[in-house]
């Protein structure tokens, strides 16, 4: 699985960090990262690439200022996203905060957003038993 070097690293946590420890979550995908930032437990991503996601907290983005070289991370073993776009680190990493982050309007899981996720997660089940 390949990365692209010339892109900027991302974190999304509710703490205050300086450095990332050693299997912290990272992505390439800013957007993601700030989602990742609020702890949700439940994070979609449509066909069109719209997320949602049911995280209440605020939180922090942060930029990853360490060089990244292909032993420093590996791909997220657990991870439901798309190929490429959730990485574990190897190896602790500094961070600089770009600022807080906030929930926009419209990212939130509604009760019908969760019930047609959960709908479609069990349909994938029954079609793959």
């Amino acid at each position: 699985m390949e990365f692209d070097p010339n892109q900027s690293w991302y974190h999304g946590s509710p703490l205050e960090l300086t450095v990332l420890r050693t299997g912290s979550t990272i992505t390439q995908k800013r957007k993601l990262a700030r989602i990742f930032s609020h702890k949700p437990t439940i994070v979609s991503v449509d066909d069109d690439g719209q997320i949602k996601h049911n995280g209440k907290r605020p939180g922090y983005l942060y930029l990853i200022v360490d060089e990244i070289r292909p032993e420093d991370i590996v791909p997220h073993p657990h991870t439901t996203m798309a190929a490429g776009e959730e990485w574990l680190t190897t190896r602790e990493l500094r961070v600089q905060l770009i600022g807080p982050t906030e929930i926009m309007s419209g990212e939130q899981l509604t009760d019908n957003d969760y019930t047609a996720l959960i709908e479609r997660l069990n349909e994938s089940r029954m079609e793959t038993n």
